[in-house]
């Protein structure tokens, strides 16, 4: 199993092959529609990877500017949002806690599957990283606006589950403390062959998935997907 911090520096393409098999049902944009309208909406979106949020909510709203704290990430995104035309959309290198923005700049602001590895990547002071990116979330919203976070909820589960001590840490603490409020859906991934299903999650998620694959002969891997959302 890859090192995920080796990934977003340098293997972008990997990554992006994974995340681009994920929610094969597209329920991810009918869960975001479903808790925030988006027509006309100017978006922040904190921890953007290689795009995946950016090129699903651009085609319906009015701007997104798109941060993450990779250079390479970012890179990768333009690369592939440019392939879609889109011209509403800002790609900039920042860290979560600290966004180059002015106050009440969005109607929106999300993040996907970034802030919760101050939890997970051995980090003392997680807690007081986290509430300084949900700060810069409520920072830019304008009044009556909304941030949502999203993370896994058990990759390999039909039901949700908490894959960890230290996420189960942090779902509580978004919720006890900051204000979140939780939904959840499933976003299965959906590979072309068992082949290619048990090569590329077993690169990034380990033997366990890949041999689960496998055994199943199944190309199709079941993902629970969380969202914490808060209206400020």
């Amino acid at each position: 199993m890859a090192e995920h911090h080796e990934i977003y520096k340098q293997n972008a393409d990997i990554y992006d092959n994974l995340v681009s098999h994920e929610d094969y049902e597209r329920n991810l944009l009918r869960e975001i529609k479903r808790l925030v309208p988006l027509t006309g909406k100017d978006v922040v979106e904190m921890g953007a990877g290689t795009g995946r949020i950016t090129g699903i909510l651009a085609p319906f709203v009015n701007s997104i500017k798109a941060f993450d704290i990779s250079q390479h990430m970012l890179d990768f995104a333009k690369i592939k949002l440019d392939k879609f035309k889109l011209n509403n959309y800002e790609l900039t290198v920042a860290d979560n806690r600290d966004i180059p923005l002015s106050d009440t700049c969005a109607d929106f602001v999300i993040s996907g599957w970034s802030i919760g590895y101050f939890a997970t990547w051995k980090n003392e002071e997680w807690k007081k990283d986290t509430k300084k990116a949900v700060d810069e979330m409520e920072r830019m919203l304008k009044p009556n606006g909304t941030a949502i976070i999203i993370e896994t909820l058990g990759t390999g589960h039909k039901q949700p589950i908490e894959p960890m001590k230290e996420l189960s840490e942090y779902y509580t603490f978004l919720e006890n403390k900051l204000g979140f409020s939780r939904s959840w859906i499933r976003t299965d991934y959906k590979f072309s062959s068992v082949d290619d299903a048990e090569k590329t999650v077993r690169f990034f998620f380990g033997d366990e998935l890949g041999d689960y694959l496998r055994d199943n002969k199944t190309a199709v891997l079941p993902e629970c997907t969380g969202l914490w959302t808060k209206n400020v």
